[in-house]
């Protein structure tokens, strides 16, 4: 297949590149030779390259200076995917679009699934639901993927920050009340290298298996990396952001489960082989 990739430069963009290059023909895009907020640009590259399917991986991802820079936000994470979306409904192609947990406003006492209510808390979450809004309000042909707790070897991530942090501090505070499930890129890429291949269009959930909180998260790192640092637990609200976080926001894949998929492994077995790539 011919792939047009947005984003190819970002974190999930470089394991897509990685799982998907032996097999097919890559189109990678950045936000410098494909502005998806430019209407025009993304019809002329999309009519011009006639890829077999898109995989946007490209989004306004800092989720505190959504909260400070509300009209970026919505325009990368909305027009911008509507751009797509029309590209791709003009040429017949499958759009693939990586969306968040954050959609959830995080009040639940059990995995969400794809059909659970939405109810954004924070600009991120609600510039992403816009986006898969104008999927589902133009495309046919679609993946909405959504995943959570994002981490990959090309990019700032939780568990690169947590063994930084503990070069130069012995006590580090992380947040125990916000619970979720860890997901490598990697993995994820693998997922949508699979999703690709069939037409089970809809919305997906998908992440690594099992769940925790930052704390939890934190300590499990600092225990596969051997590295001798005090993890203290702290609310999420002693811990001040500007945009508040969903506090439950486990996914469950069940849609994923349902098509005959396999679960990704445990964040556990991914954390480790993460570990060892960066050490």
């Amino acid at each position: 297949m011919k792939i047009l990739i947005t984003g190819s430069n970002g974190m999930l963009g470089h394991d897509l590149q990685e799982v998907l290059k032996d097999n097919h023909e890559l189109i990678l895009t950045t936000s410098k030779t494909l502005d998806i907020t430019d209407k025009n640009q993304v019809l002329d590259v999309i009519r011009e390259k006639k890829p077999d399917v898109v995989v946007n991986s490209a989004a306004y991802t800092d989720v505190d200076g959504c909260e400070d820079n509300q009209d970026i936000a919505y325009c990368v994470n909305g027009e911008g995917v509507r751009n797509l979306a029309l590209a791709c409904k003009e040429i017949d192609c499958p759009l693939v679009h990586v969306s968040t947990d954050y959609v959830f406003n995080g009040k639940n006492n059990r995995p969400w699934v794809e059909d659970d209510e939405i109810d954004p808390i924070n600009v991120y979450g609600k510039s992403k639901l816009k986006g898969e809004e104008a999927i589902l309000e133009i495309l046919d042909k679609y993946f909405i993927v959504r995943t959570a707790w994002l981490y990959g070897v090309n990019g700032r991530n939780f568990p690169r920050t947590m063994l930084e942090l503990a070069k130069n501090h012995s006590e580090i505070t992380v947040v125990y009340d916000e619970v979720g499930s860890p997901t490598y890129t990697l993995d994820l890429a693998y997922g949508i290298s699979q999703l690709i291949e069939t037409e089970h269009y809809g919305i997906y959930h998908l992440t690594n298996s099992e769940s925790c909180s930052w704390c939890e998260f934190a300590r499990f790192i600092f225990e596969v990396a051997d590295v001798d640092v005090e993890v203290i637990p702290v609310t999420a609200s002693e811990f001040a952001r500007p945009a508040p976080r969903p506090s439950y926001s486990v996914l469950e894949n069940k849609n994923w489960i349902d098509n005959g998929f396999k679960p990704l492994r445990s964040y556990k077995e991914a954390i480790k082989e993460y570990i060892e790539l960066i050490k």
